[in-house]
């Protein structure tokens, strides 16, 4: 088992992330987390048929609720934090009560928003399911629903008390979104760690295996690079920015294409070609360089073009309501070399609709 100790240096709040196998079934792992003798654990239809079950009976000395959400991104939303709050409400869980968050990412910050909300603030536990929820979502205290005119609108920061990644869910991921949680692991490398992106480049085999050991180690460096970063900023004023690495484009594409269209990961597996792209056309990438990020993400079989359905027009207005923008102008965290980027906050909207323009024919 792999630990990782998270320590935010303003103010000395820490947890742990633990990753492993049977962790599930480890009473230990989760019984010092719990402080009271209620907990909820909310679910989705797809996971809970799964591990619900197993959960329960590793927490069979708690008095457990269950809730099931219904699966995909536009369950994401105000009308069920709304529905979870009305059950806790009526089944009189208590102020010290503990959430369990047991699902992927809409699940964890789904989740996370409601224990942020309920009593003005529950604690959770983080047990992701996906891949994607393991490497990214579930580690750093963003919580959020979306909203009709844009994604993660509605949210809070919200550290969890834990994050339990047992790697053996993996086996019961498909294979799709298996593929799209690495996405997220590929930003990761682009934005802090050379040596991290050459390891994926030469173990991406492996990977697609799903080789036990291979991915703990991968899912432990890429928890401990968003772990460094978010100790040192955890309310994003300043270098936490860096981890929404093609994430400008990935939230205006997702809310075009109607959320849940396409997955999160491969949102994010164009948005990261396209600030490739965009930077090394305005010379400050090396065209070898964005090559290197273009070739991994299709090795993964990740999508690296925007849907030509889009419009320039329409992704403009989806990211003209991005929240790290200033004023008028865009804001994009866009990759200077392998390991390095850079946080640009004036780009005009015409040099940007000119771009997707090109992108598009």
């Amino acid at each position: 088992m792999k630990t990782i100790d998270l320590t935010f240096n303003k103010t000395s709040q820490n947890y742990q992330i633990q990753i492993g196998q049977g962790l599930l079934d480890d009473k230990q792992a989760f019984i010092n987390s719990i402080k009271s003798s209620q907990v909820l654990i909310i679910s989705n239809e797809v996971v809970a048929p799964l591990y619900l079950d197993p959960l329960k009976q590793t927490l069979q000395a708690f008095e457990c609720f269950e809730y099931i959400v219904p699966d995909g991104e536009q369950h994401k939303s105000l009308q069920q934090f709304e529905a979870i709050i009305s059950f806790m409400i009526e089944n009189r869980l208590r102020r010290n009560a503990t959430i369990i968050a047991l699902g992927g990412g809409v699940i964890g910050d789904l989740s996370g928003y409601v224990a942020a909300s309920y009593y003005r603030g529950i604690d959770f536990i983080q047990v992701p399911t996906s891949l994607l929820a393991q490497v990214d979502s579930s580690v750093g205290g963003k919580t959020a629903v979306n909203h009709p005119l844009g994604k993660n609108l509605i949210g809070a920061f919200h550290q969890p008390k834990k994050v339990i990644t047992d790697i053996d869910t993996l086996k019961t991921l498909p294979e799709r979104e298996f593929r799209s949680g690495i996405a997220e692991i590929i930003k990761a490398a682009i934005i802090a760690d050379s040596d991290f992106f050459s390891w994926l480049e030469g173990n991406y085999q492996a990977i697609l295996s799903q080789d036990a050991n291979v991915l703990a180690s991968m899912i432990a460096r890429s928890c401990q690079i968003k772990a460094d970063i978010v100790a040192n900023d955890e309310k994003e004023q300043g270098t936490r920015a860096w981890l929404n690495l093609g994430h400008t484009f990935a939230h205006a594409i997702e809310k075009d294409m109607g959320f849940g269209t396409l997955l999160h990961g491969e949102a994010v597996a164009i948005g990261l070609c396209l600030a490739a792209n965009f930077n090394q056309q305005r010379q400050q990438l090396t065209g070898v360089d964005k090559q290197k990020i273009f070739k991994l993400v299709a090795r993964f079989g990740l999508p690296t073009c925007i849907p030509a359905q889009l419009s320039a027009e329409s992704l403009i207005n989806a990211m003209s309501i991005d929240k790290k923008n200033i004023d008028q102008d865009l804001t994009l965290i866009l990759p200077s070399s392998i390991g390095r980027v850079t946080i640009e906050n004036n780009i005009s909207k015409n040099e940007m609709y000119d771009f997707l323009a090109q992108q598009l024919n």
